[in-house]
């Protein structure tokens, strides 16, 4: 079953599935800045364009470019930008 979730006023949405008892999500970042909490641990690879990345309790802003990923520790979060427009990613729960 597909589910939909919109976040920040719409600049963020995705779409959640289960595949072979994995959860993850596929979803499109307006440019702007946004916040993520995590829950379980997750792998965000980027699918097209690019992030710009701080994982929490960083000071660094990372640049992930397209067919790249990183991966953000369970009960943790991130700050994430897109650049140069709309990015696309997949988020696969590891835990």
């Amino acid at each position: 079953m597909l589910k939909h979730n919109t976040y920040f006023d719409g600049r963020v949405q995705s779409v959640g599935f289960e595949r072979n008892g994995l959860k993850a999500t596929v979803g499109v970042i307006e440019p702007g800045e946004y916040h993520f909490g995590t829950g379980a641990a997750e792998r965000m690879t980027v699918t097209s364009g690019q992030l710009k990345v701080k994982q929490a309790g960083g000071n660094d802003w990372v640049t992930y470019p397209q067919g790249t990923s990183f991966e953000v520790a369970a009960n943790s979060g991130f700050d994430v930008q897109a650049v140069g427009g709309p990015a696309a990613y997949l988020c696969e729960f590891l835990g």
